[in-house]
C-alpha cells in the first residue's frame, strides 16, 4: 500500500536558532500520535493529496513542497482484517494558516510538538527519524566549533597564559559564520512572504513589500561579509570561497524580489498550482540552506549531513524544472491563442520562480565545494 501524509512545520522565533515545530493528530481507531495521511488517489498529485488530508485531518494550510521529505512504514490493517505494510511518502508543509473548525475536529486531536517531543511521540522508527533528520538540533550543538586557539590552549596549563598572550596579537578573524546564519534566516523569512505571495488575497501587497525589505537586509549582511573579507588576516575558508557563498545566498533573495516585482508590475492576483508548487519548493529549499549553514561550523564533522542537504537541494530543482515545464504548457495551451498576454505574463513569472530555485542549487554547488575542500 502506498499512502502520503503531510508534515505541518512552523518556526518559532528568527534567527539560525529558532525552533521548529510540527503538528500532529491522534488516529481515530487508536488515539496515536500520526501525521496525517491517507491513500494516494488518482486525482491529484501526491503532494496535493497530502495538503488535503492536512486540511481535513488537521485544520492546517500552508505551502506544500512537491519533493517528499522521505517515506516511513507502518502497518495498516485494513477492512478484512489483514494487517498490511503501507509506504508513507511525507510531503513538507509550511503552515500558514491554521483552522478554527475543520473537517475532523471532533474526531482528532491535534498538537504542536517540538521534532524531539514528536521523534518521542510516534511509534514508528522511521518516522521519527524522518522527525530528527528535519532540522536536527543535535547537528546545530555540533556546528559550534571549538577551533584550534582553543584545542592549543587546552594541551596544558602552562601553555594557557603564554597563548592567551599570543591569540592577543593575532588579528581578528571575523564573524563569517554568523553572517552567513543571519543571511540563511533571511532569505527563509523572504521565501515564507513570497509563498503568501501567492497565496494571493487583499495582503498580498504586504508581503510583496516585506520581500523587498528582506532583500535590502540580505544586502547589508552581503556587504558586511565583503567588508569582513577585506580587513580580515584569518579566514575560516578561502576567501574566494566566502564570497562565493554570500554571492549565490544573495541571489535567491534578488531573484525572490525579481519575481514579486514581476507579479507587483503586471497585477497578477490569480496564480497557477504549478507557481504555488514552485514557491513550496523555493521555501523548503530555503529552510535547508538555513539548516545547513550552522554546520559550516565544522565541515570536517558535519561533511556527510551537510552532503545529504545538498543532495535535496539538486533534487528539489530538478523536480522544480518538470512543474515549471508542465505549468508552462499547460499556460500556453489554456492562453497561447485567447489571450496572449496573459500567456506572456505567466511565462515571465515561472522564468523568476524557477530562478530562485535555480539560485538555491548554487548555494549547494558552493556548499559541496567547500565540503570537498574540508571535509
Amino acid at each position: 500500500m502506498r499512502q502520503v501524509a503531510a508534515l505541518p512545520y512552523r518556526t518559532e522565533g528568527s534567527g539560525p536558532d529558532a525552533s521548529i515545530k510540527v503538528l500532529l493528530v491522534t488516529s481515530r481507531g487508536t488515539g496515536r500520535w500520526v501525521l496525517p495521511k491517507g491513500n494516494v488517489g488518482s486525482r491529484n498529485p501526491p503532494h496535493v493529496a497530502a495538503a488535503k488530508e492536512a486540511e481535513e485531518e488537521a485544520g492546517v494550510l500552508g505551502a506544500v513542497c512537491p519533493v517528499p521529505l522521505g517515506s516511513y512504514r507502518f502497518r495498516k490493517r485494513v477492512r478484512s482484517g489483514a494487517s498490511l505494510m503501507a509506504d508513507v511518502d511525507v510531503f513538507p508543509l509550511a503552515a500558514t494558516r491554521e483552522l478554527a473548525s475543520w473537517d475532523e475536529q471532533h474526531e482528532r486531536e491535534r498538537r504542536w510538538f517540538t521534532l524531539h517531543e514528536a521523534a518521542e511521540a510516534v511509534v514508528e522508527p522511521d518516522l521519527a527519524d524522518l522527525f530528527r533528520s528535519f532540522a536536527p538540533a543535535d547537528f546545530r550543538s555540533a556546528a559550534a566549533r571549538t577551533g584550534w586557539r582553543g584545542a592549543v590552549a587546552r594541551t596544558s596549563s602552562g601553555v594557557f597564559s603564554m597563548f592567551a598572550w599570543f591569540q592577543r596579537l593575532l588579528p581578528k578573524t571575523g564573524d563569517f559564520f554568523g553572517l552567513f546564519e543571519a543571511h540563511a534566516a533571511t532569505v527563509l523569512a523572504a521565501a515564507e512572504a513570497v509563498v503568501r505571495v501567492l497565496e494571493g488575497g487583499p495582503a498580498a501587497h504586504e508581503h510583496i513589500r516585506e520581500v523587498i525589505e528582506r532583500e535590502h537586509d540580505a544586502d547589508e549582511i552581503t556587504r558586511e561579509v565583503l567588508h569582513e573579507v577585506r580587513r580580515t588576516f584569518l579566514t575560516p575558508f578561502d576567501r574566494g570561497a566566502i564570497t562565493a557563498l554570500v554571492g549565490a545566498l544573495d541571489d535567491t533573495v534578488d531573484e525572490m524580489q525579481a519575481a514579486v516585482q514581476a507579479i507587483a508590475l503586471y497585477e497578477v492576483a490569480d496564480f497557477a498550482p504549478q507557481m504555488r508548487d514552485m514557491a513550496a519548493i523555493a521555501l523548503d529549499a530555503a529552510r535547508v540552506t538555513a539548516e545547513a549553514m550552522p554546520l559550516l561550523r565544522d565541515v570536517a564533522r558535519n561533511g556527510k549531513r551537510l552532503h545529504e542537504l545538498t543532495e535535496r537541494l539538486v533534487r528539489m530543482e530538478g523536480h522544480a524544472d518538470s512543474v515549471h515545464a508542465d505549468g508552462l504548457k499547460q499556460s500556453l495551451h489554456a492562453h497561447g491563442a485567447a489571450d496572449t498576454l496573459r500567456f506572456v505574463t505567466e511565462r515571465e513569472i515561472y522564468k523568476h520562480l524557477e530562478r530562485i530555485v535555480d539560485a538555491f542549487e548554487d548555494v549547494a554547488d558552493e556548499i559541496d565545494g567547500l565540503v570537498i575542500d574540508h571535509a
